[in-house]
């Protein structure tokens, strides 16, 4: 079962704590730390976006850069750089927004959302968080000839694949799929084989579809998250590292070493992923920057100032 992993601290008193589960794997692929249900199935949500765009990789998906991949592997906030990137993917390939199947959504972002709002804008597909993978799925199924309409069904060529793709990493090919929040099938894995995911994408041979992946979400911390999300944050502070975050509190990472690690909020919460992420980079040995140890220590305030802190429980790694 999940055992208590973070702490809310208000004026030296617990106010509440979240339990989850996380596991650790070394560069030899062993299990270093594990806590939890690491070997039960959840659904990874968008932790599992690096190996969806790795699966368009391998079946035509052909980005003209670095930017168009990061943006195929977004959760995005919507800020204007994101939708430019996701309009740009669609017009090279003759798509319209209207093909895409992902909801009518506003930014994520606040400023984003209230400028539009201002403007009298209403809701649309390409500010969908998911947009960009949406819109690379399309240009992959166009280069396979494959429906365009239908590519959210489990039996469409492209999502077979991608099951198939994450059945390799999992061994089970006929896992039970959920529907994602954007309406894509989800593919269920352990905590213990998402880190092995990770760890894959990050010791993978150079011009690989992994390996490009990989690359282009350690340069693209922000094209893959958006302003203040905790991928943007993370990733520059710890060299090399590679990570995705996953809707109700999944997130996920490997350094370039391989070691890697998954954590799972039970409660979903995200305000505890980061934090406790952290604390799994310290002890996978990152160098405890005094910029790391800012995001292991998120502050609680009252009356608009810092009163106390969302931390890894101390002692626990």
């Amino acid at each position: 079962m999940s055992i208590e992993l973070v702490e809310v601290v208000r004026s030296g008193f617990r106010e509440c704590v979240h339990r989850g589960s996380a596991v650790i794997l070394g560069p030899d692929g062993d299990t270093a730390v594990a806590v939890g249900e690491v070997h039960t199935p959840i659904y990874p949500r968008s932790s599992n976006k690096p190996w969806q765009t790795v699966t368009l990789l391998r079946n035509g998906f052909a980005p003209t850069s670095a930017e168009e991949l990061a943006i195929a592997t977004a959760s995005h906030e919507g800020e204007s750089d994101h939708v430019e990137l996701v309009e740009e993917l669609l017009l090279r390939h003759g798509l319209d927004e209207d093909q895409l199947r992902c909801p009518a959504d506003l930014p994520s972002n606040e400023l984003a959302r209230a400028e539009l709002l201002a403007a009298g804008e209403l809701p649309r597909p390409v500010y969908m968080n998911c947009s960009g993978k949406h819109a690379a799925m399309l240009a992959t199924c166009l280069a396979n000839d494959w429906p365009l309409d239908s590519y959210l069904e489990p039996t469409h060529p492209l999502q077979l694949a991608v099951v198939e793709t994450l059945g390799s990493i999992s061994g089970d090919v006929d896992a039970e799929l959920g529907i994602d929040g954007c309406g894509l099938p989800i593919v269920p894995l352990s905590l213990t084989h998402l880190a092995r995911a990770f760890a894959r994408l990050v010791t993978a041979e150079p011009d690989s579809p992994e390996r490009a992946v990989a690359d282009a979400i350690r340069e693209h911390p922000y094209l893959i998250s958006g302003t203040g999300k905790d991928d943007a944050r993370l990733m520059p502070v710890v060299p090399g590292l590679v990570s995705k975050a996953g809707a109700e509190g999944v997130y996920a990472g490997a350094l370039p070493d391989g070691s890697a690690f998954a954590l799972k909020i039970e409660d979903g919460h995200e305000r505890a992923r980061l934090p406790l992420a952290a604390a799994l980079l310290h002890r996978m040995g990152a160098e405890w920057t005094e910029d790391l140890a800012a995001l292991a220590s998120q502050p609680v305030l009252g009356g608009g100032v810092r009163v106390g802190t969302v931390r890894a429980i101390p002692g626990v790694f």
